[in-house]
């Protein structure tokens, strides 16, 4: 009985041992993967610094400026001009207030069974 016992013991100890070896080395692999992600995110935010820079001194108006006078007549471009905010004129006007004695008239005829737009569909032939 004993023996029988020892054998299991030993057959257990043999694949506890093997799982603990396995799992050791998943955890370093682990690790490893960790670390060189941590590797890849400080390079691609030192790399997004260096853009920042660039993209920083790219749009300051003393490197731009002659960047578009070397190209102002190819592209056809020039200051702003008032003409082209446009005018009061051009602002659409409100609507006409509707007419209240014309509203009453068509009401009081509507109320006194006379409809005014069947009036116009028989003028204009239409039924």
């Amino acid at each position: 009985m004993i023996r029988n016992l020892n054998i299991i013991l030993i057959f257990t100890s043999v694949i506890m041992l093997a799982g603990v070896y396995t799992l050791k080395f998943s955890i370093e692999h682990t690790a490893s993967e960790r670390t060189a992600l941590a590797a890849q995110i400080e390079s691609q935010e030192g790399d997004l610094s260096l853009l920042k820079a660039d993209w920083a001194v790219l749009n300051q108006p003393g490197h731009i400026d002659p960047i578009v006078k070397r190209h102002q007549v190819a592209l056809a471009i020039g200051p702003v001009q008032q003409k082209q905010f446009g005018a009061f004129q051009d602002i659409p006007m409100r609507p006409v207030k509707p007419n209240n004695a014309e509203m009453d008239a068509l009401f009081q005829s509507l109320e006194a069974g006379i409809d005014p737009i069947d009036a116009i569909l028989e003028l204009e032939g239409i039924e």
